[in-house]
């Protein structure tokens, strides 16, 4: 290969490596990413070859602005590859890696297709996993199905019981919608019952693309979903923080802490998590993979190059330039920064285009949580356990005995006497 590598890129970045495309072994009833196929109508293969992986690889690593190169592969299903796919993916980043850096790699599965030998390769490799569930054998087995229309809840769940025996981190996505939604609490306790340490919920939105902010039926309600998280919120910071991370709860802790948002769509700015499809093409992003947001090709423009053109730079600013007043003005702002722009769909009350069809759930559970998300900044920067948030809220709820006296030093840490503090909020 030419030795004509750029500096890296001047920010860090994600990119959404897809190395089959949007080749899968499923027929989710949701899936966005299948109809993607359609943008290549004469291809034949859409598996990465040899030649375009290395590439990625080599751009990728000289790409990386800091000493931890992170790569997550993405699809369609990437498992379709095969062990000996990612073994090749293995050697290639050893190869070129220089000696400085720490690389790390992520895959995103429906984990239909996991057996011992992958697992044995995942946990030799230290690769983390995102495995997908929907919740209860009923609820997932409703969208998540094979080509056949067959359920896939027996195979997700072997997965589960697999990655936890080779003891391979795990972070458990759960996609919410119009049917899940309805059931909160037995979709949380049965993350709980398996063992789940990191949850992610992801609310469906499919657009109709009707200019009227119309949804498909699957779509979940942006009220019932606000409620959804309310109600795991409420059972979870008295029985599970600090035991589970739940990834939005996490997100809506940080502006409290003062830590800028690590996940995109609560991000003031976006675009740091592009996509690289399986021929190289670059895409502004996994939601926006269509012609209009292709911004090049890495075989004739570097990686680096691109995440940090103006292109991709203006795509990321339009999430904040684009803000209707009624956002601007929102008392949960910072928490929300207007979701992820797919979902801007909907009017403001006074007419303005461009709110987020999710506007009324976020700012039901923003609204709802900010007390106890306060309480959890408070022992963040005080150096405490967040465990210690539980009594806290229980009290605050009315679920059990006070764990302080009202003259005693608040259990959040903040300094004060609990009377002044936390007592009664």
């Amino acid at each position: 290969m030419e030795d004509n590598a750029l500096a890296p890129a001047s920010r860090d970045f994600q990119i959404m490596a897809k190395p089959i495309g949007a080749i899968c072994n499923l027929d989710c009833h949701y899936c966005y990413y299948l109809k993607k196929e359609d943008l290549y109508p004469e291809t034949k293969s859409f598996r990465m070859t040899d030649d375009m992986l290395e590439e990625y690889i080599v751009q990728h690593i000289e790409a990386a602005p800091g000493p931890v190169v992170n790569f997550s592969w993405h699809g369609g299903e990437p498992t379709l590859l095969g062990v000996d796919y990612f073994e090749k993916i293995v050697a290639f980043q050893k190869k070129h890696k220089p000696p400085e850096l720490k690389i790390t790699n992520g895959i995103q599965t429906n984990g239909t297709l996991l057996d011992e030998r992958w697992c044995r390769f995942l946990a030799a490799e230290g690769f983390s996993i995102g495995l997908s569930l929907d919740g209860p054998q009923e609820l997932h087995d409703a969208y998540r199905v094979t080509k056949g229309q067959k359920p896939t809840y027996k195979q997700v769940m072997r997965a589960w019981k697999l990655l936890r025996q080779h003891r391979i981190t795990c972070d458990l996505l759960c996609v919410v919608h119009s049917y899940n939604v309805r059931y909160p609490t037995q979709v949380y306790r049965f993350f709980k019952d398996i063992g789940v340490e990191y949850l992610q919920f992801l609310p469906l939105v499919e657009s109709l693309r009707d200019g009227q902010g119309g949804v498909s039926e699957l779509t979940v309600p942006a009220e019932a979903f606000g409620e959804f998280l309310c109600t795991v919120f409420d059972e979870w910071v008295k029985q599970d923080v600090g035991r589970v991370m739940i990834q939005i709860f996490d997100e809506a802790a940080r502006p409290a802490c003062g830590v800028e948002h690590s996940l995109c769509i609560f991000r003031e700015t976006c675009g740091d998590v592009p996509v690289v499809e399986h021929n190289g093409d670059f895409y502004s992003c996994d939601h926006f993979v269509e012609p209009n947001y292709r911004l090049g090709n890495i075989t004739d423009t570097r990686l680096a190059e691109l995440v940090d053109g103006p292109e991709q730079r203006k795509f990321g600013q339009d999430k904040r330039d684009t803000l209707p007043r009624y956002c601007r003005e929102c008392e949960v702002l910072d928490m929300c920064n207007g979701g992820c722009p797919k979902d801007r769909i909907i009017k403001t009350p006074d007419g303005e285009e461009g709110l987020n069809y999710l506007c009324a759930g976020y700012k039901r559970f923003f609204t709802h949580a900010k007390p106890n998300l306060e309480r959890m900044a408070s022992l963040w920067r005080a150096g405490k356990p967040l465990d210690e948030l539980r009594p806290i809220a229980q009290a605050a709820a009315g679920d059990e005995a006070s764990p302080a006296g009202r003259n005693d030093p608040c259990p959040c840490g903040s300094g004060r006497k609990y009377k002044r503090c936390c007592l009664g909020k």
